[in-house]
């Protein structure tokens, strides 16, 4: 799994994890803003990016991202910080290793089984799958994902190269992820996100993972669909650090409760 690496000498470490479809580029407003006093690593998850040729799964990902931290980690914090298909992935480090990250950003993660949904897709996937490969249609995508104008270069180009295989894979992994049971025991300080303009079934995955672990805090964020980093960088940014270094959430924010 190739990766990108901002070092800062005795700086608490941060992982960002992207979301489906997209690769590490999608937190270059967070690197700006992080890797002046973080230690920063920016991973291109399997199947995606540099990593494209790579199979994907969900756990052999996030046994990946453990051996990297477990190599890059010193004696300060942990900070993990998933988006979507990233975000999923970031629960099951929690699950797998609960004592390996100190602070946990959840993002829009689904954890609604949808497979049965999955049969019925795979069809129209195929079908409709010729389309990523168009200009036209990624342009009117990028605006649905929030993707700004410098990073729409990015965008065209790995979509257009990733097979019909990875992207089957990655729903496959994506729509048929559910919380695992060891999330529970996880003592990682979490924070879950959703935006208010997401489906319901994001609401409902966000309530499940605030439910099924005591140390998490819950917000959905107002006027926003999936992906928050994305459509306003420095509400995020501010998100992020005023809750690891003081535990305060955006004033704006809904709070969801256990």
């Amino acid at each position: 799994m190739e990766y990108k690496e901002y070092e800062k000498e005795n700086a608490p470490l941060m992982v960002f994890l992207h979301g489906g479809g997209v690769s590490g580029w999608m937190w270059d407003e967070q690197i700006k803003y992080f890797s002046l006093r973080y230690h920063c690593i920016v991973p291109d998850l399997p199947a995606h990016g540099t990593s494209q040729n790579q199979h994907f799964s969900i756990k052999d990902s996030a046994e990946k991202i453990i051996e990297l931290i477990n190599l890059k980690r010193s004696e300060q914090p942990v900070i993990v910080i998933g988006f979507s298909l990233g975000a999923q992935i970031l629960v099951n480090i929690l699950s797998i290793a609960p004592g390996l990250i100190n602070y946990a950003i959840i993002n829009s993660a689904l954890t609604r089984p949808m497979e049965y949904s999955l049969k019925l897709l795979k069809p129209l996937f195929k079908l409709s799958f010729p389309l990523t490969k168009m200009r036209s249609f990624a342009k009117l995508q990028s605006k649905v994902l929030y993707i700004q104008e410098n990073q729409f270069e990015h965008y065209v180009k790995e979509t257009t190269e990733i097979t019909f295989d990875s992207f089957m894979q990655v729903m496959k992994e994506n729509m048929s992820f559910q919380v695992p049971k060891k999330y529970s025991s996880s003592k990682s300080k979490i924070l879950v996100t959703v935006g208010e303009k997401e489906k319901k079934m994001m609401h409902k995955s966000a309530f499940e993972l605030v439910q099924k672990n005591s140390n998490s805090t819950g917000i959905m964020i107002p006027k926003v669909g999936h992906g928050i980093s994305l459509a306003n960088p420095n509400y995020f940014n501010k998100m992020l650090e005023d809750w690891v270094s003081m535990g305060n959430i955006p004033e704006n924010a809904k709070l969801i409760e256990q």
